[in-house]
């Protein structure tokens, strides 16, 4: 996808705003009252206006509670009356609902939402009749796909032909690459124009709207409170991605992975991004076919990413460049587009942050003149990009790897490759060929919200000298408790995280990595 922005620097002007895009708090309650306490909530929050949906009220008397709604909003106000056709509550007759909206408008609503399917008819109503003050908002809403770039258009040209003041087009998003179209039709529009596409996968329109030039998007009050699938908390839009500081220059990094949700990696790089001014945002991105993904995002404004489970080695086959220690590994984490010419350069970071707290972990305070890893029996489970990094770093610190695995074949490869041992995880319990072993699951056994999964009996586990947990969702996994009850020592995946994070920055920013505030917003 290579959509044009300007280059403007790469400092961030903190605190000041840098777009005009605005931020509406959807409100949704049952009366008026809690309508009008929402209200204030949403002023305190940050939002710029609200959408006062009329569906959700229990009972409804127009004139009166309009007048009130305005009467004693804070902020602008959006009236939207949706009908359960477009995804709403309302089920009653279609002349009453449209009489309802332009009484609004009448009234000195700021905006007004009316779907294109009822457009022509609240036209020929208000026989045009429109107060300056309230712009009309036409939109429309698919709960099914993103349609292609050309019938998206003609959607557009339609909504425009309408008489809209602001086009609202809403699509859902089936692969993160249907977001695309979607930004080409923002940037492109003529008018001013609410681009949302909807879902987890959709996430990226409602974050990046100031880059591509949206009018607005929509943040919630409260986490899990949305008025359509997909919608960050205000909270969110303005602490973690830093929503009024983006522009048109702004660089975009991610988390690539699926499941991505859980990752704390924008948090960690959005807080770094922001303590130095760097103009970037770091958002997760939920991607199922990842040769797809960097096949639509060409831009060199989709600078780097982070790589997590399931996509590390099929990332490796999408770089233009690898580095040799991610081509020896077969896997690549980080990912970096060069400025110049938009190449992709793969690299691995795995091994270095997890390799590293691992010795820490088995030194403890002794020194050692060689790694403690030296002649010691590692065993990995799990044979994906994460475990064959482990492997091959365990490897050259001269351990002896074993590699367990649910398909034996696939830890044989590996095991082939690295100079190990295969074992089918079925076997892990009753392998135990010495004491004072090490074990690092690199598998998403554990994760939440499947919190009570380990890879191995507690049992077994009184063999190894030191447990790692790759997972650090929750921070002490079932596997992690269950060691420390045996007496061995443990090592969490957030020490994983944080150690290949600092190399990942330093590659995004060309700046040296803030270890302390990473320590700190790890913890």
């Amino acid at each position: 996808m290579e959509l044009v922005t300007s280059e403007v620097g790469l400092k961030m002007e903190s605190g000041t705003r840098r777009n005009p895009t605005l931020i509406c708090a959807p409100l949704m309650a049952d009366t008026v009252d809690q309508m009008l306490s929402l209200m204030q909530k949403a002023k305190l929050s940050g939002a710029d206006l609200v959408e006062i949906r009329l569906d959700w009220l229990k009972s409804f008397n127009p004139r009166t509670d309009i007048t009130n709604l305005i009467k004693h909003c804070p902020l602008p106000t959006l009236f939207t009356y949706r009908p359960i056709w477009e995804g709403g509550q309302y089920a009653g007759d279609e002349k009453s609902r449209l009489d309802a909206l332009r009484l609004a408008m009448e009234l000195g609503a700021d905006h007004i939402d009316v779907e294109l399917k009822a457009i022509d008819e609240f036209n020929d109503s208000v026989h045009g009749y429109r107060p300056a003050k309230c712009k009309v908002i036409v939109s429309s809403h698919n709960y099914h796909n993103t349609p292609s770039s050309e019938d998206l258009g003609n959607l557009v040209a339609r909504i425009q032909a309408s008489g809209a003041d602001i086009i609202k087009i809403a699509t859902t998003a089936l692969d993160i690459t249907d977001v695309s179209r979607v930004f080409q039709i923002t940037v492109h529009s003529q008018v001013p124009i609410i681009a949302m596409v909807m879902g987890e996968r959709g996430l990226m329109s409602r974050v990046l709207c100031p880059k591509f030039g949206g009018y607005l998007t929509f943040g919630t009050l409260d986490s899990g409170k949305v008025s359509a699938p997909g919608q960050p908390t205000i909270e969110d839009l303005l602490n973690l991605y830093s929503f009024r500081q983006l522009g048109p220059d702004t660089k975009i990094y991610g988390v690539i992975g699926k499941p991505v949700s859980h990752s704390k990696s924008p948090k960690l790089y959005n807080e770094a991004f922001k303590s130095v001014g760097f103009n970037g945002v770091y958002i997760h991105l939920l991607v199922d076919d990842v040769g797809k993904f960097f096949e639509t995002y060409s831009s060199t404004d989709f600078a780097g990413f982070s790589c997590t489970i399931p996509h590390k080695e099929d990332a490796l086959k999408c770089c233009d460049e690898v580095d040799p220690v991610a081509k020896s590994i077969g896997a690549v984490n980080c990912l970096v587009r060069r400025p110049t010419d938009g190449k992709l350069f793969g690299c691995n970071t795995d091994h270095i942050g997890a390799i590293t707290a691992i010795e820490d972990g088995l030194r403890g305070s002794r020194h050692f003149s060689e790694s403690p890893l030296a002649g010691k029996l590692f065993v990995v489970i799990g044979a994906g990009g994460a475990g064959k990094a482990l492997a091959y770093g365990a490897k050259e610190k001269g351990a002896r790897v074993v590699i367990a695995n649910r398909t034996y074949e696939r830890a044989r490869e590996i095991a082939d490759t690295v100079g190990g041992q295969a074992l089918s995880l079925s076997d892990l319990d009753t392998f135990h060929p010495e004491n004072g072993m090490i074990l690092a699951n690199t598998t998403s056994i554990g994760m939440q919200p499947k919190v009570n999964e380990t890879p191995i009996s507690k049992e077994a586990l009184k063999h190894y000298a030191l447990v790692f947990d790759a997972v650090y969702t929750p921070k002490i996994t079932r596997l992690l408790g269950e060691a420390l009850e045996t007496g061995a020592k443990i090592v969490t995946g957030i020490e994983m995280f944080i150690g290949q994070a600092y190399e990942q920055y330093e590659r995004f920013t060309g700046l040296p990595a803030p270890k302390e505030l990473f320590r700190k917003i790890a913890a």
